[in-house]
């Protein structure tokens, strides 16, 4: 199994997270993901999340749930654990994680975007499937599908209590549609809290796969697959989310 790209944004440059993507930034669509966990076959009580990050979608979830968060990232479990110390932290490839346990609900929010073919993306699923119970729901809600994707650019960026600050410039288009990928670009500059100022740039590549591929893979993994538009207010097309119900 390959290894997943380091990005320096989940390393080095993860201790500006919370100025890159702040906590209330998340909360209408974690009270969505919430309204789906709860459509499982049985009360859905503890939740495991792959590729949890610096775990802004926990701080609204566990609210509701039990959470066990997961990340390829130590340096972003960090960032998530000084959020929400009351949630199990695990560090791991969500392809290949093994806890011996299962939980009432699996949630994998846009880090599944890092899975870049069908099998990886299927290798996700499989984990998935060995730690949900019966009854039980998985739920996918990556960035892009195909019928869907729109250009965009983004800017944004906030200051730290201390002085420190970042600035990023996103940029995501599709190079190839005939591929199953899309490209970002990141620009960002970091000012330090001693006023040192340094810019670094990077790409992301992003999976992107019709919904019929994941249903597909969903029912190939033993699933009952749906697909479900996402309630947004959001100014943007909503994304599609892929739930896999575990039979009871």
């Amino acid at each position: 199994m390959a290894p997943l790209l380091p990005h320096r944004l989940y390393a080095e440059l993860a201790r500006f997270w919370p100025l890159v993507s702040p906590v209330s930034d998340y909360a209408e669509e974690a009270a969505e993901y919430t309204r789906v966990l709860n459509t499982a076959a049985r009360d859905v009580r503890d939740v495991l999340e792959l590729g949890s990050g610096g775990g802004n979608n926990a701080a609204h979830l566990k609210r509701h749930f039990t959470l066990t968060l997961s990340d390829l990232s130590a340096e972003m479990l960090g960032i998530s654990a000084r959020l929400n110390p009351e949630c199990s932290h695990v560090q791991g490839d969500m392809r290949e994680l093994r806890l011996g346990r299962s939980f009432d609900a699996v949630f994998v929010h846009d880090a599944i975007d890092y899975m870049l073919s069908e099998s990886d993306l299927s290798a996700v699923m499989a984990t998935a499937f060995m730690h949900c119970r019966p009854g039980g729901l998985v739920l996918f809600a990556p960035d892009h599908t195909p019928d869907r994707f729109e250009p965009s650019t983004d800017c944004d960026g906030h200051d730290g209590p201390n002085g420190e600050g970042i600035r990023y410039l996103e940029w995501t288009y599709d190079p190839d549609p005939a591929d199953s990928s899309v490209t970002t670009h990141y620009a960002f500059i970091v000012r330090e809290a001693d006023g040192r100022v340094e810019s670094f740039a990077e790409t992301h590549i992003a999976g992107m796969f019709a919904r019929e591929t994941w249903l597909r893979l969903l029912e190939q993994q033993g699933f009952r697959a749906e697909v479900v538009e996402e309630r947004t207010t959001e100014e943007r097309t909503p994304r599609l989310l892929f739930i896999g119900h575990r039979a009871p």
